[in-house]
Formats: structure tokens, sequence, C-alpha cells
């Protein structure tokens, strides 16, 4: 199932990607009227889960004849793709690629910092360079979605707790980032966590070890990968953080960038993001999350 969130007024509502374009999930339970069972919010969908996902493929079906209550994608302006996850846990240096071209060794258990709700953007978003940073970076990455409570799981289990997967870009400000041995600083300024556009369930990514992964900055291609080259794979990844803390339904963990990222050129070659720069990630099967840089705030 291909998910996303939209702006309706104020606030954010669920729909879902079908042939006859985006049907508005509020819009459709209130149509037929009487409807228990049917999630109307992105996080109501995860933690249902599959009974969620068959509620609404039987709302669907309900309501293909009726065309008004399809929106074109085009005429959305998106939300976050999870708009309220308890945590969003990054991993660092999780390519080897990448490691080689920072020059640092391979970490030997998945190095873990994190992001807080005020980094989410949504496709579409303007990022803005914050007012103490003159050097942001992109980063494309993969995200994980948790869909069940996860504590102490096993790596062979792991990936039943996934509820489904989405494009991030884990935006940095690298002289905030490196300013001292913590990177909170430069990893969750307002906006620096674009998720989406869409979550997609689970049983339509398949391996998630195995994606194609790219970004580019005005159309040139900056990053250009695969998740094979990960260190430490999705399932290791959920199953250690479960080893340390309980994961949670909605819960958003990125797994890391491949090489290309500005940083990793030599420092006179750097050219940092500006106004105006417009930052594609493309994962297979994910769709393609799109923000433009502006200047800072």
């Amino acid at each position: 199932m291909i998910s996303l969130t939209f702006k309706k007024g104020d606030r954010l509502a669920l729909g879902i990607k079908t042939d006859k374009g985006i049907l508005d999930v509020e819009r459709a339970v209130a149509y037929l009227q009487g409807l228990q069972q049917v999630p109307t919010s992105a996080g109501e969908l995860i933690w249902k889960g599959e009974e969620g996902k068959q509620a609404l493929t039987q709302l669907i079906n309900q309501t293909n004849q009726e065309d008004s209550l399809f929106l074109q994608e085009e005429s959305l302006y998106f939300g976050p793709c999870v708009p309220e996850p308890q945590k969003i846990i990054c991993v660092g240096l999780n390519y080897k690629k990448h490691a080689d071209e920072c020059n640092l060794a391979y970490p030997p258990e998945p190095l873990l910092f994190s992001k807080f709700n005020n980094a989410l953007a949504s496709h579409g978003e303007d990022v803005f360079i914050p007012a103490k940073s003159s050097q942001v970076d992109y980063e494309a990455e993969l995200a994980i979605v948790i869909g069940k409570q996860a504590k102490n799981v096993s790596k062979e289990d792991a990936l039943s707790y996934v509820y489904g997967y989405c494009n991030a870009n884990d935006f940095s400000a690298r002289d905030l980032q490196f300013k001292s041995s913590q990177w909170l600083l430069g990893k969750t300024c307002d906006g620096f966590c674009p998720i989406g556009p869409y979550l997609i369930s689970a049983d339509e990514v398949g391996n998630p070890n195995d994606l194609k992964i790219t970004s580019t900055v005005n159309g040139e291609i900056r990053q250009h990968s695969n998740t094979s080259d990960m260190i430490f794979y999705c399932d290791e990844i959920i199953s250690y953080i479960s080893q340390h803390m309980t994961l949670q339904p909605g819960d958003v963990i990125l797994t890391g960038t491949p090489e290309g990222v500005i940083v990793g050129y030599p420092e006179e070659k750097r050219v940092w993001l500006k106004d105006g720069d417009v930052v594609t990630v493309e994962i297979e099967k994910l769709g393609r999350l799109t923000n433009t840089i502006r200047k800072g705030y």
C-alpha cells in the first residue's frame, strides 16, 4: 500500500495512492458512513498494520466509482509521510564507500544519533539554512518505519516488525555538527529531516537491503549507490536498537547515507548547499523526495 499525508486546512489528512489518483480517506469514510475499522490517519494505519491495509483496500473498492473522492496528486501540498514519530533514530557512517571517502574506519557497532520532530519536513517543502551555519550538506537515506512494538528482537525476526519504508534526506549543518563530539546541533535543525513523499508498505518493497539510492542537486547526480553497500543491514539495525530501547509503531530509523556527500570531497572542492538549490532523493520503489534550499532564517 502506498500512503501519504496532505494538507487540509491547518491539519494533515491521510491519502492512499491508486490508479485513479489519491483517495481522500476521510471523505471516503464520510461518504460511505458508519465505517468503524478504517484508519483515517497515518499513525492509525501504522498501528493497525495488516488490518488497516485490508480495511483501506475495501474502502478503495467500495468508492472506486465516485470520482470526487479521488484527488490529483499535483494539486496536493504534502505533509511528512509519518507526521508524529515518537523517535527519529539515525545511523551514522553506515555505507562502506562513504566511510572510505571520509577516511574513517568502519564502526564495529551501529553509530546512533537522533533527530527531533521539529526536523520533519515534507516533499516539496523549502528547507532553510540555519543563520549560524554556512555548510549545509545533503544525505540520501532509506528510512525504516516500525509497525509493531519491538524489544530485544532477533536479527532473523527484525523485518517482521517493519510497517514500511520511505525516502529521507538527513540534511546536516557540518560546521554545527562538528563543533563538538555530539552531532545533535547540526542534525536536528528545523526542517532537516524531510521524509516521503510516500510511505510504502514492506510487502511492496521486498528486500530493503538491495535498493538503488541516488541524490541529485539541481539535476546533477551526487550520490549513486545501493543499500547493499550498508555496513549494517536493516535487520541488524532494528535488532541492535531494540536491544537498547523499545521501538514503537511509527518510529522512524534513518539507515545512513552512501558516498558522494559534500563533506566527503576534498576541502578545496566543497561547494555547500545554497539558496535556490533543488535536492532530490530517489530510492528504488519509493518515489522521489524533492526539497528546495532557502536562505537562512
